[in-house]
This record gives C-alpha cells, structure tokens and sequence, in this order.
C-alpha cells in the first residue's frame, strides 16, 4: 500500500484518480485511503442493459485514458492494470484511471525484471502470457487497446480463465 500512496501522490492529472487522504483506524490499526468520488465505473456502465456507447463517447473516454496514461508513463510510472473496472468515470463524462495497487516505478534507461503476473488476465499483452519479465509502457497501451476494442465490440475480445485459452481464444471481431 506504501508504493500505492507514494505513486498516487506524484500523479496529478485530470484523468487520473485524486487521493483526497489518509485515514487510520485505532480499532484495527488500519490504514484507508481516500479517494474522489466517481459515480460509475466503465466496466458497470458497459456492462449495463441498454447502454451502447456512440462513437463519439468511445473517442472521448480512450482519448481521456491515453492522456491519463501519457501522464503517468511520462512520470516513470507503469500502471499495470488496466481494464474497465479501474476506470471510472463522473456523470459529466469525466475519465479517471483508478487502483495503482499493481502499479510500478519504472525508469526505461535502467530496466530490470519485473513480475509477469500483474495486468487481469483478459486485458494482458501476449508477451505476459508467455512469462515476459522486461517489459515497458507498452503493457498498458496493451490493455487500452483491448478496452477500446470490448467498447466498439461489446464484449471482451480476449476472454479466458487461463493464459493458454487468452492466446488461443482471440477473436476476430466485425467491427462494422
């Protein structure tokens, strides 16, 4: 959680997720944090009966996360796990990247090898299916592309329960 606080703190952007504070509790000896208030999350809107996103809208919200990750990636941070879930969105249409629990420090002049086992399995990039530890900002321009895909799709184009089915499984969507 220490690495989570220390990376939301040098991320200030208008598509990125403002932790407010920090609360402890004496009871439990525990530590929350707190973050803005966002009404939806992408996930929950799309999977909502009824909602089918214009193109415009989908233009909108992958512009918003391609500026929020810009943002980060040009503050040395990979977020590593993005997928509908952790984008959350205002009742203005406001796009904030959310949840940096997987997130990393990363500097691509001094590389070293992380864990393969981060980004949810449906929206990971083929090379961290096949065990990949050197990897950069490419893993979450990845996820977006898969997030932008499932929004013109309607549906996730790399479902599976283990990385062989992802692989193997990948769909060729019609997206007239």
């Amino acid at each position: 959680m220490a690495r989570e606080i220390i990376i939301v703190r040098r991320l200030d952007h208008p598509n990125v997720v403002k932790l407010e504070g920090l609360v402890t509790s004496r009871m439990s000896c525990s530590l929350y944090l707190v973050f803005e208030y966002m009404e939806h999350d992408l996930a929950g809107l799309a999977a909502s009966p009824g909602i089918k996103f214009t193109e415009p809208q989908v233009k909108c919200f992958m512009h918003q996360l391609l500026s929020g990750l810009e943002h980060c990636h040009n503050r040395g941070v990979l977020h590593r796990d993005i997928k509908g879930s952790n984008l959350l969105i205002d009742n203005g249409g406001m796009l904030k990247i959310a949840d940096f629990g997987l997130a990393t420090i990363f500097d691509p002049n001094n590389k070293h090898p992380m864990t393969s086992q981060v980004v949810t399995l449906w929206y990971r990039p083929p090379e961290l299916l096949l065990g990949a530890n050197d990897y950069g900002v490419g893993v979450d321009l990845w996820s977006a592309g898969c997030i932008l895909a499932e929004l013109l799709a309607g549906k996730p184009i790399m479902p599976g329960r283990t990385e062989v089915q992802c692989v193997l499984t990948g769909e060729t969507l019609d997206l007239s």
